[in-house]
């Protein structure tokens, strides 16, 4: 199984230099595990392009639609206090704004602590360093 973080899945949203390498992994292995909020966060993220010029409403539209399709089949982990506690423990330890903590933390309650079950995907480089720290599997 493989953790998304929001920024490994903005690419299926929209053309990006990762889209095809990230399409690739959803069909090699198509159970998405993901944190509560990544709707939330690719949400913002295709407004944020919208805003800057680089999406227009009707591609913002059909992103949108295809977010709606992939939030019907992924799996979420919930909002609970131990993801909490990991969150607040990561933020102590690593240079990580707090929802990509809670990111993070979503994936360490999901493997049950053992971060070597599970390949963690993100473009974000913090998380990428703070994740390998953690002791998952992040492809370069």
């Amino acid at each position: 199984m493989i953790f998304w973080d929001s920024s490994a899945v903005v690419p299926l949203l929209v053309g990006e230099p990762a889209t095809a390498e990230r399409e690739g992994q959803v069909r090699v292995d198509p159970v998405m595990l993901v944190w509560w909020g990544t709707a939330v966060e690719c949400a913002s993220a295709l407004q944020r392009l919208v805003r800057e010029g680089a999406l227009r409403e009707e591609g913002a539209r059909a992103s949108e639609a295809r977010l709606r399709h992939l939030e019907n089949h992924w799996v979420e982990v919930e909002p609970t206090a131990a993801v909490r506690r990991q969150a607040e423990r990561l933020l102590r330890l690593h240079p990580l704004r707090a929802a990509d903590a809670l990111q993070l933390a979503a994936a360490i309650v999901a493997c049950q602590h053992e971060p070597a079950t599970l390949l963690f995907l993100t473009a974000d480089k913090r998380l990428v360093d703070a994740a390998r720290r953690e002791g998952f599997t992040v492809p370069a």
